[in-house]
């Protein structure tokens, strides 16, 4: 049975716990609302580039880009995004749960943050490129992720490509999702589970006529790659807010455990010590009434 003394111990210890889950739960709940912000800041852009790409896919007809090659081949490219550390919950847990589900043998991997490399070293699996992104994403971070994976499809290593991360939807729902990213074809946005609805649909066409200039062909090679580059960096910005969002959660209620640890030893604490003093009084009535 623990001494006063020890309980005191544990007490103090629990107490510097908290302090520290605490000032992590402000860092992360200050870095959480930028992030939030960050990221539905870059939806209606996003929206608007599903858009704009569904149009011309539309009138596309017969000039199809290399990007929009669909291969019968079951050979996949996986982008997965993780965070860089943990103290997060479930967060990462979950989405390499999901990570796990894809065939070892025909599956190349693409890391962004580093639980994914871990991961993918750990379980003895594919790894074509290993990348890192800041707290705040670049967009020349998901650039360069965007063109190692269209070089990949280009040169025929991979049938397609898709992306593995974790959706910001609310502070307390987040959801891994896997969504296509090459061949272009199926336009899907990375909002789209928010609305509950998919991107991609077929616009209603009331005989209008495009016009591209210089042409379509030059429209489209600079329009896929630069939407191609866009959705990475918008699936980076979901990615953040939810690993923010994840770790101030995570750290209230270790916070809130904390708290609860400590009143339950504090009683435990002020027990023993007024048994204690109970004993030392019946020990003194006893000497008393023996002298008599």
């Amino acid at each position: 049975m623990p001494s006063t003394r020890d309980i005191r111990r544990r007490i103090k210890s629990v107490k510097n716990t908290a302090q520290i889950t605490k000032a992590m739960q402000m860092v992360s709940a200050s870095k959480m609302r930028k992030a939030q912000q960050s990221a539905l800041a870059g939806r209606p852009y996003a929206e608007v580039m599903n858009d704009v790409l569904s149009e011309i896919a539309a009138v596309a007809g017969e000039s199809r880009h290399a990007l929009m090659e669909q291969r019968p081949g079951k050979r996949r490219g996986v982008i997965l995004v993780t965070s860089d550390k943990g103290l997060c919950g479930a967060l990462n847990s979950n989405i390499l749960r999901e990570a796990s589900k894809f065939d070892r043998d025909t599956t190349l991997y693409i890391t962004a943050g580093r639980k994914a490399a871990q991961f993918v070293a750990r379980t003895r699996r594919q790894l074509k490129a290993e990348f890192t992104y800041k707290d705040t994403p670049q967009f020349s971070e998901a650039r360069a992720i965007s063109k190692f994976a269209r070089e990949l499809f280009l040169s025929g290593e991979v049938d397609r490509v898709d992306v593995l991360f974790t959706n910001f939807i609310s502070t307390l729902n987040l959801k891994p999702v896997v969504i296509p990213l090459l061949p272009v074809g199926e336009i899907k946005g990375v909002s789209s589970d928010v609305k509950g609805e998919a991107m991609s649909h077929e616009l209603t066409r009331s005989g209008t006529e495009f016009i591209f200039e210089p042409s379509l062909e030059s429209v489209m090679e600079a329009m896929l790659p630069h939407y191609l580059n866009f959705q990475v960096y918008q699936v980076l910005l979901e990615s953040r807010a939810s690993e923010q969002s994840a770790r101030m959660v995570a750290m209230k209620n270790a916070t809130d455990n904390a708290q609860q640890l400590i009143k339950d030893l504090t009683l435990e604490y002020n027990k023993m010590r007024q048994a204690a003093i109970t004993k030392e009084l019946l020990e003194i009535s006893s000497a008393a009434m023996a002298l008599g």
